[in-house]
């Protein structure tokens, strides 16, 4: 087989990573190993239309990887981010989304406010009149040896930012959501398998996922017909990494693939999961674990 027809799962960084840490918030902008978003290679295939997209964390990582492909899928995307530091970030993901020939808004706050949280929808619905796919992706982690190392603020952080906003989202997003729309959320490898260094973050994990599948059941009974699913990454190398992992110089060696996945290669899920194509998909968690096995 000629080298340009390999399949390229193995062609991506494997560790050992030599990454400076970063404080959190990190930084794309700041990282030497820069992750693929699919800025050379997502091809899209119309399959989201004149849709509108709203993405918490969208400024990088996995959220900047989806806000290109669904922009190139055709929809408009609502790119949500914390802070100042990630603002150069939030501005290269707004333009590959224009690049795309769509329209990008971004939002900076903290959504663990529930006032935030209005004020994004209320700015989302204003521009574009609706949402048709509300990505919870935002999350808050910090890798911690102890229990004796977490302190009640840290663990109340890590449920607002995860768990929280993500409830207020859904609750303010659903009365602009026409039929035929989907909630997607971010879980997590750990909340099959969770690391003991990141305590409180896979706490949440677990219950995103109990979260999305009784959301979807109540949609259901009240016939709201919006379907809500849940992608579950395993170690994906996003800025994340370097400012919150104890030790990610060997991050993402213990999957099947020997490496970290890149956030081009879950994007694709989101957008599966939004389309016409898992009509009939509801109350699952897709897991893209490279290899890992997840239950």
């Amino acid at each position: 087989m000629k080298k340009e027809q390999e399949n390229n799962i193995r062609q991506y960084p494997n560790p050992p990573f030599h990454e400076p840490r970063q404080n959190p918030p990190a930084s794309e902008d700041q990282m030497e190993l820069k992750p693929d978003h699919g800025e050379d290679s997502y091809k899209g295939y119309n399959r989201m239309t004149n849709k509108c997209v709203v993405i918490s964390g969208g400024d990088s990582g996995i959220g900047k990887a989806i806000a290109i492909a669904f922009a190139r899928e055709g929809a408009d995307v609502v790119i949500s981010y914390l802070s100042d530091v990630e603002d150069e970030d939030a501005k290269d993901t707004a333009e590959w989304v224009r690049k795309a020939g769509r329209e990008a808004l971004l939002f900076k706050g903290d959504i663990n406010d529930k006032a935030i949280c209005q004020a994004l929808i209320e700015s989302t619905i204003k521009k574009f009149k609706k949402i048709d796919v509300l990505i919870n992706n935002a999350a808050y982690q910090m890798g911690r040896e102890t229990i004796d190392e977490i302190s009640t603020e840290e663990w109340q952080l890590t449920f607002d930012t995860n768990v929280l906003a993500m409830f207020h989202l859904c609750q303010l997003s659903i009365p602009f959501m026409p039929k035929g729309s989907s909630i997607i959320n971010t879980t997590s490898v750990n909340a099959y398998q969770p690391n003991p260094t990141l305590l409180p973050y896979a706490a949440t994990k677990a219950a995103i996922q109990n979260y999305t599948a009784n959301l979807n059941q109540m949609l259901i009974e009240q016939k709201k017909d919006i379907r809500v699913n849940a992608v579950a990454p395993g170690p994906v190398w996003t800025p994340l990494i370097p400012s919150t992992i104890i030790d990610y110089k060997d991050f993402g060696k213990d999957t099947a693939l020997k490496r970290p996945g890149q956030p081009v290669e879950i994007a694709p899920i989101y957008v599966f999961l939004a389309s016409n194509e898992a009509s009939y998909i509801g109350g699952i968690t897709i897991p893209a674990t490279g290899g890992k096995i997840a239950y």
